[in-house]
Parts: structure tokens; C-alpha cells; sequence
């Protein structure tokens, strides 16, 4: 493998110091961001989420629920052996991002970050600069040959790999086949690596919510719990298998989040 460097725009096609980014649409990452009380978003990110609160009142404690999914699942990953990590439509690395949480059992955990804005690389430049265990990478999901090619510059593929869609899929449309797309990252981790996924149910409130995403970068997509489980087939699912985020393996802390389910699965080795 080449030498692990921690944010290198020049690699990724952008002039340092050189990124455009367009604050007058919102975007998913930086609502996110809104929701869990970061600072990383501008007014049309706050107008759209606080909207999308008046449909979901729970849908900020969701959020953070959603957080806590993550840090739980990455943590049961890295106490199971697993010590790099390629987190794919991460957002704004705040409140517990995964090298954190995988630190807690692997502290020399390698860390991918992928994601399609620009002000996720903004952020992630500053926040792991100092940090030689981490890359940032702008790519978008839909592209996984050219995310596979670079993660191999950095991730050790004859090893396995937590590969993670937390808070991804469901702004990814059917017609841009998700599932097909799922199946070529799949395909490309060795025997032993481990899928961290969370996804937006169809209940009525998300569907409500769809329309106000349609105004983003991002429309929303929810899915019914049984096409949640297809994006794990052929892979084992870890107990309790596809649930409530707060029931998934909880600490006592959780935050419900009736609106999100998330499951955690190994692929057998050959």
C-alpha cells in the first residue's frame, strides 16, 4: 500500500485551499450537521430541516440515534477484529465520527471517508490534519470504481474491511439501483469484513418528508424493512438482524428511533 495520508486534495482533482460549494440548495450532510447542532450548514440547510422537523418532531433525536448507531455498530466491528474502515457518505465528521468509535477497540484503525460535498473535505481537512490513520476522499456512491480504486491506496483489501452506509441509501433513488451498487462494493470486500447500514423506513411520516427533500441535492427515497434486509442477502446478519436502531445491540442510552432501521452483517469467507 502507498503511505496513508490524511486529506490530499490534489489526489481528488481540487487546488487546495479551493473548493466551491453551493450554500443556496440545501444538502443531507450539512441537515444532518443542523440536526445534531453543528455548525457546518447555512440558511437554505436550516430552513429545509427545521421544516422537515414540523412533519417529524422526533426527527432530531433521530438523528442523534442514528449517531449512536453508528458508534455502537463501529465499536462491535473493531472488538470483532476489524481495524479499517470505509464509511461512505459519511457527512461532517462531528459528534463520535469512526475512527473515534473504532479507536476504542483498534487504536491504529485505518478510516475511509467518502463523500459527495465538498464541505465534508472542507471540514475533514482541518479536523485530521493531524491524523495519519484517516483519508477523505470527494467521490459520489454511484461511482464505486473509482471509491474502490482509492480506497485500495489506503485500505489493505486481503483483509477484512467494515464497510458502512450509515445514513446513506435512502437518498440514493431506485432508479439509479442502489442494490446493484450495494452488490459491487459487496463483491469487492475479502471473507471476514462486516456491512454497518442504517436506513429511513416508509413510514408515513418519511413519506411526508420526501417532498421537502426534493428540493435538496439529495430526494429522499425510504424503503419498507424487508428491501432494508435485501441489501444484506448473502451476507450473515449479525443478532438481533435488521431493527430499531435503539434496539440494535443497545448500552442503555439510546435514543429511539422508530423512523430508522440499521443491522450490522459479516460476509463468509470463501
Amino acid at each position: 500500500m502507498t503511505n496513508f495520508r490524511p486529506v490530499d486534495p490534489a489526489s481528488l482533482g481540487i487546488e487546495p485551499g479551493h473548493v466551491e460549494i453551493d450554500t443556496s440548495i440545501a444538502h443531507p450532510a450539512r441537515i444532518y450537521d443542523y440536526a445534531l447542532g453543528g455548525k457546518d450548514n447555512y440558511p437554505a440547510d436550516r430552513d429545509a430541516a427545521e421544516r422537515i422537523l414540523e412533519l417529524i418532531p422526533t426527527g432530531r433525536a433521530e438523528v442523534r440515534g442514528n449517531r449512536q448507531f453508528l458508534n455502537r455498530a463501529v465499536r462491535y466491528a473493531a472488538s470483532r477484529g476489524i481495524d479499517q474502515f470505509l464509511d461512505i457518505g459519511t457527512g461532517i465528521p462531528t459528534m463520535g465520527p469512526t475512527h473515534e468509535a473504532a479507536a476504542a477497540h483498534q487504536p491504529e484503525a485505518r478510516v475511509v471517508y467518502v463523500d459527495n460535498d465538498p464541505i465534508v473535505l472542507v471540514h475533514a481537512r482541518a479536523l485530521l490534519v493531524d491524523n495519519d490513520r484517516t483519508a477523505v476522499m470527494q467521490a459520489d456512491f454511484r461511482d464505486p470504481r473509482a471509491i474502490l480504486a482509492k480506497a485500495r491506496q489506503h485500505l489493505d483489501f486481503t483483509e477484512p474491511i467494515g464497510l458502512m452506509f450509515v445514513g446513506l441509501l435512502y437518498f440514493v433513488p431506485d432508479d439509479d439501483g442502489p442494490a446493484e451498487l450495494v452488490e459491487t462494493y459487496k463483491d469487492a470486500m475479502p471473507g471476514g469484513s462486516m456491512m454497518l447500514l442504517s436506513h429511513v423506513r416508509d413510514t408515513p411520516e418519511m413519506l411526508s418528508a420526501r417532498r421537502i427533500y426534493q428540493e435538496t441535492t439529495a430526494p429522499l427515497t425510504p424503503r419498507s424493512d424487508r428491501e432494508i434486509r435485501e441489501f444484506f442477502a448473502g451476507w450473515d446478519l449479525v443478532e438481533p438482524g435488521v431493527t430499531d436502531l435503539h434496539d440494535w445491540r443497545p448500552e442503555g442510552d439510546e435514543v429511539e428511533a422508530p423512523h430508522i432501521a440499521g443491522g450490522v452483517a459479516v460476509k463468509p469467507e470463501s
